[in-house]
């Protein structure tokens, strides 16, 4: 697990309320936190019912537990908490990666139509979705004007906004249009194999 500090305004964002968690940015493919049903964009908030207020305390915690032990991880994902029991190996808990992302784009102003975003989207082959192990996600043809200030490029995946998954661009667009004109959207983004949450702002 490749885990990261949340920042106040992604915990707002999400609906998690206080910056309190560490968000996964990635899952080893076949690693006892992928088995356990663990996804990037999770945040975990407890490890055995003891809180992680930031990344630091989740190495900690996965630190301290006993190889083949059973853990069970409290995670926020897509406005709700779900527990997830792993059992986690050595490799696991010897991990200390530290973040091999710079810091979370700035967040952009943006009208609230996706005509204004300045996204072009796709939908994603089948073959596409099993390759990358996929859900969700429409791919990000181009970026340009807002959702490129918010940090967005050609090549990224977004896999749900606001909190709820978008498998076609039909249902991106829905979401799209559905968002609260007042309130910052959240979507969940795919960069290679990493994930993070980036933030676009209606215009004032």
């Amino acid at each position: 697990m490749l885990p990261d500090d949340i920042t106040k305004e992604i915990a707002e964002a999400i609906g998690l309320g206080k910056a309190q968690g560490a968000l996964i940015r990635s899952v080893v493919a076949a690693s006892p936190a992928e088995k356990a049903g663990v996804e990037g964009g999770d945040v975990i908030t407890k490890v055995d019912g003891k809180v992680v207020d930031k990344a630091a305390d989740l190495r900690r915690l996965v630190a301290a537990v006993k190889p083949g032990a059973k853990t069970t991880l409290t995670v926020f994902r897509r406005g709700a908490y779900k527990d997830l029991v792993v059992t986690l190996s050595e490799d696991e808990r010897s991990k200390r990666p530290g973040s091999t992302e710079s810091s979370e784009p700035a967040p952009a102003a943006a009208p609230s139509p996706s005509s204004a975003l300045g996204l072009g989207v796709s939908d994603l082959t089948d073959a596409q979705r099993k390759e990358m192990k996929l859900k969700s996600g429409v791919k990000v043809d181009s970026a340009t004007g807002a959702a490129a200030r918010a940090g967005l490029r050609e090549g990224d995946l977004i896999l749900s906004v606001d909190n709820v998954e978008v498998a076609t661009v039909k249902a991106f667009q829905a979401q799209i249009a559905k968002a609260d004109k007042a309130k910052v959207i959240n979507l969940l983004v795919r960069r290679d194999d990493v994930v993070s949450f980036l933030l676009l702002k209606p215009a004032r």
